[in-house]
């Protein structure tokens, strides 16, 4: 919950929705792959879920999020900050999201994208897996001076560090709703889609037995392991059947209160300090 030491609005990722033109094989992908289990959900939506990680998948065109929902603790923290999101020019709508109750509130941001608000509600047990917790999703954007203003002035999430090419363009934003470094980050890009999601494992450790496991899984890396330079976590990613890259991270960055916001060059090392980048733009 937000207090008056921190200055974040106390919120975690709790769950998006990935559009898929084949969503049976993207829930196979997530079953066999980070142990998930797979339901069916009404309106055609398929739940994948794990103890911390829920991921919600429908029809539709590929590298796509419809919309994703961020988790405030209680009731009261979520029409707190429902009201300051309203001040702030905000404008709500109807959420989306079936994982939420019917007090959860949505807004759509400049993309086309909605972002949910909501309070998490008990997760149903399900069968025991590798720590991962969805912990950051990150989107590439054609307009990203725009979509950075709505996020940071309109939604009051902290900007962490800004990346910036030597003219002073920005070309990547690390953005956070909790003490840690990001929950959401976005890349300029020639188009706006998905770029991955991340779930957070608990140490080096756990990486390397997510990595193992993959092997046995015959599941190839596609980036990594590395470490990040905005954020600092550890990390590797794979892609799944629809070109989405899916991140397993672990040690990302504890901020403090006064945390200053972070300058960045707009160079490989920024986006992994042990090697080569994927870079977007």
């Amino acid at each position: 919950m937000k207090t008056s030491a921190r200055p974040e609005i106390g919120a975690c990722l709790d769950h998006l929705c990935i559009d898929s033109p084949e969503p049976q094989r993207l829930a196979l992908f997530f079953q066999r792959i980070y142990d998930m289990h797979v339901s069916q959900l009404a309106g055609g939506l398929v739940l994948c879920e794990a103890p911390g990680r829920r991921v919600l998948i429908g029809a539709g065109v590929p590298n796509q999020v419809s919309f994703f929902g961020y988790a405030l603790p209680d009731q009261a923290a979520l029409e707190r900050y429902r009201s300051g999101a309203l001040a702030r020019g905000a404008e709500a709508i109807t959420s989306p999201s079936p994982l939420f109750g019917p007090d959860a509130f949505a807004v759509r941001d400049p993309d086309g994208r909605t972002v949910v608000f909501g309070v998490r509600a008990p997760e149903a047990p399900v069968a025991e897996a590798l720590p991962g917790r969805l912990q950051h999703v990150v989107f590439r954007s054609t307009d990203l001076d725009t979509l950075v203003e709505f996020y940071s002035r309109q939604m009051g999430f902290l900007v962490s560090d800004r990346v910036q090419d030597e003219a002073g363009v920005l070309r990547a934003c690390f953005l956070r709703t909790d003490v840690e470094h990001h929950s959401l980050a976005l890349f300029r890009s020639p188009e706006s889609r998905l770029d991955h999601f991340s779930f957070e494992t608990t140490d080096w450790e756990h990486i390397r037995r997510w990595a193992d496991d993959f092997s046995v899984k015959r599941m190839p890396i596609f980036w990594g392991v590395g470490r990040h330079g905005p954020g600092n976590d550890l990390f590797f990613m794979v892609k799944d059947p629809d070109d989405n890259l899916v991140e397993v991270s672990a040690e990302i960055e504890q901020c403090a209160a006064d945390r200053s916001m972070g300058i960045w060059p707009h160079e490989q090392r920024t986006l992994n300090v042990w090697g080569n980048a994927i870079m977007r733009s």
